[in-house]
């Protein structure tokens, strides 16, 4: 069958009428009439009723058409016609006409499907069952199904527009669309790589890129100027809900310019893709520092579409008699607090003090809370009395109170303890009482990040990464307290609370590359072997040059207001990295491995426990990851004997000649002594020695609740 007559369902229009046209497609749903078979016929475009009727098609077609069921993929020959009056259907975007269908080929028929597809009812006014309601996974492990869903449809065909838009866009700003490569070298970038074998250089790996940094500094240093690329990147990150282990950024770097040319750039870009999901910003995009985020909202990314900032209000209490804010400014701590205004009939008493200041408060890290509630021109609450009439007039004032308003005040020692609670406290009231606007986008730029921040180790790591431009050179690689108060020429755009990207005025100087390297404890041999080549090209004439990242799957959500980044990819992976479709990650033939050289990687290396499993005590200690003293060795031995011994007599009357598994009865037995002291592999450093993972102090787990 030839299709080069075919056209689409959704280009089919009123003036088409008359014509005789080809459509190809799914059979989206069906009708039939007794004899009259009415289908709704699903292309890319859109949706056009075909008609198989008595009068105008064979006897045979009509039976060849009565065996059709949803989701068959078929080709018709038919001529456009104009509905009947009454029988339009304003469903769908071709509800004034419809194909009286004289030819039809079965091309491919359809198993029953796990999920419902269609969408559009047929009648004005009838349900559909859709897969709204369907299980994630489920509708992920049949993604092309899924695809052929129109919300999905629309979402990818979206983001193809909105790329469309960005690439039309750089390409008249002078911008070069280059790509980089996928197989590097592993870099420290702040996420784990995921690492690639190479079977030509056994042992030895590649690393999938968490973004083409370097490579796009290169292009700089090569005179590329202007470049851009939709990049796929990859980051073995801990899981979260708006995150994917792959996804794609938009990379951009230029030479000669500064932070306003960027800003400019990507205000005018960020624009014209919302507009293509309907939505108007205004410019220019308003900008705060790092300092004055966490300062009033908490957050490096604060959602600004509600009020709630914070005021501070330490010097209110310098002098108070009220021993708890007392006893915390002697400590050098701090106390702010937010005015939610007119709630107060939203949050009474009982809200405020049991739900609040008991179990909400103390889950986001604080120790308590301080609330007042404004009514007949005073605050009131249950440790008012405490406070004097002028610090009660001077609360009053600074956060500008009328009856009905709240405050809700949080202090502690630790500043950082403060701003933290009282940031997830702003964006809880936020959402509970409806304060937020979900129409609103509000795109701020965040700058003057830190340029370090501190490891629980000891030193400093890069804030952002090792390539961001200090806000002064003339620093000591070697006084942490220095490298700690440094600023960063670094800037995110923020919008509604979530970073939609971020870059920087890069180092194009090799002295000062340098001594960021040194700053993070890279001596000159881990320089050479971690970044020779990059260090190399500073020798050549490095051009000032800056760029940024926009994570598109991110703004591509937002932009067409979806619940996850999933529902805008392609073929995502669910909320455990793994992929439903295809089963990714899987494992692999050891013959494979045995290729690549990944057999004892690493020589003679005993794996954790091998040592154990050779003496059964020691296994049951491995096991249970539960120490077993030596005093208590002796009982052990005995029970696991009477178990062994009591599972082969079970076995032996049941006709069997060896155990399957062993039993014992059930016995309460506890180490005797009521004194309390500390583990000896606490002493030794060695009591997680058995965790997969350990961060900090800490067992470490991965993050599966959204």
């Amino acid at each position: 069958m030839s299709f080069s007559q075919r056209v689409f369902c959704g280009q089919v229009t009123p003036e088409d009428i008359g014509r005789n046209v080809q459509l190809c497609g799914w059979v989206d749903a069906y009708r039939d009439h007794g004899g009259l078979l009415f289908i709704h016929l699903r292309d890319r475009s859109g949706i056009m009723q075909i008609v198989f009727s008595p009068e105008i098609a064979s006897a045979d077609l009509c039976r060849k058409a009565a065996s059709l069921r949803t989701e068959y993929c078929i080709a018709v020959v038919g001529d456009v016609k104009k509905r009947m009056a009454g029988t339009e259907n304003p469903n769908i975007e071709t509800g004034n006409i419809e194909v009286m269908v004289t030819q039809l080929t079965v091309l491919s028929e359809s198993d029953a499907l796990p999920f419902a597809v269609s969408d559009k009812a047929m009648v004005a006014g009838a349900s559909t069952a859709g897969a709204d309601n369907v299980a994630e996974d489920l509708r992920l492990q049949y993604r092309y199904l899924d695809i052929r869903r129109p919300q999905v449809r629309d979402n990818l065909m979206a983001r193809h527009r909105i790329f469309q838009c960005v690439r039309e866009f750089l390409n008249s700003r002078g911008f070069v669309e280059i790509e980089t490569p996928v197989l590097t070298a592993s870099t420290p970038e702040g996420a784990r790589d995921y690492l690639v074998p190479s079977r030509v250089h056994p042992q030895n790996f590649y690393a999938l890129p968490q973004s083409p940094q370097l490579f796009k500094q290169l292009l700089m240093f090569g005179g590329m100027e202007r470049y851009f690329q939709m990049a796929r990147c990859f980051r073995d990150e801990d899981l979260r809900p708006n995150r994917q282990p792959e996804f794609t950024q938009l990379d951009i770097e230029a030479s000669f310019v500064d932070e306003e040319f960027l800003y400019e750039l990507i205000e005018e870009l960020t624009v014209k893709m919302f507009a293509v999901g309907g939505i108007e910003l205004s410019r220019p995009f308003p900008r705060m520092t790092y300092g004055e985020a966490m300062d009033t909202t908490g957050s490096d990314r604060p959602d600004l579409r509600f009020g709630l900032k914070f005021v501070d209000v330490t010097d209110v209490f310098s002098k108070t008699n009220y021993s708890i804010f007392r006893q915390i400014l002697q400590r050098g701590g701090c106390i702010k607090g937010i005015n939610i205004k007119g709630q107060s009939e939203k949050l009474s008493k009982n809200v405020l003090q049991n739900e609040y200041a008991k179990e909400i408060v103390p889950s986001f890290g604080a120790r308590g809370m301080t609330w007042m509630r404004a009514e007949g021109g005073k605050l009131e609450s249950n440790i008012v009395q405490f406070f004097n009439s002028e610090e009660l007039e001077t609360l009053w004032k600074k956060f500008d109170v009328t009856d009905g308003d709240v405050l809700i005040m949080i202090a502690d020692s630790s500043y950082s303890v403060v701003t933290s609670v009282l940031g997830q406290l702003r964006l809880h009231l936020a959402n509970r009482l409806g304060l937020i606007d979900e129409n609103c986008f509000y795109p701020v730029w965040i700058t003057e990040f830190p340029l370090f921040e501190p490891k629980e180790e000891g030193g400093v790591t890069s804030s952002h990464h090792p390539f961001t431009a200090p806000d002064r050179v003339d620093f000591d690689p070697k006084n942490i307290e220095e490298l700690l108060s440094l600023r960063s020429r670094a800037y995110d755009l923020v919008m509604n609370g979530e970073e939609l990207g971020g870059g920087s005025i890069r180092i194009n100087n090799r002295d000062v590359q340098r001594k960021i390297f040194a700053a993070l404890g890279l001596n000159e041999e881990e320089m050479r072997e971690k970044f020779g080549f990059f260090l190399r090209a500073f020798d050549f004439g490095a051009p000032p040059h800056g760029g940024l990242a926009l994570g598109m799957d991110r703004t591509v959500s937002m932009i067409l207001r979806t619940p996850s980044i999933r529902d805008v990819i392609a073929f995502p992976k669910n909320r455990s990295a793994s992929c439903p479709l295809t089963g990714a990650p899987s494992a692999v033939k050891r013959e494979q491995l045995a290729e690549l050289g990944l057999l004892n990687l690493g020589g003679q290396d005993v794996l954790p426990g091998t040592a154990e499993k050779e003496n059964k005590v020691d296994h049951l200690s491995w096991v249970s990851r539960i120490g077993i003293a030596a005093q208590e060795r002796p009982v052990i031995e005995e029970i696991l004997a009477e178990a062994e011994e009591l599972a082969l007599i079970a076995f032996q009357k049941a006709g069997k000649e060896e155990p399957l598994f062993t039993v014992v009865p059930v016995s309460n037995r506890t180490r005797p002594g009521t004194e309390e002291k500390r583990s000896e592999l606490a002493q030794k450093g060695q009591l997680l020695k058995s965790a997969p993972s350990v961060k900090g102090n800490y067992f470490k787990v991965a993050s599966i609740l959204e």
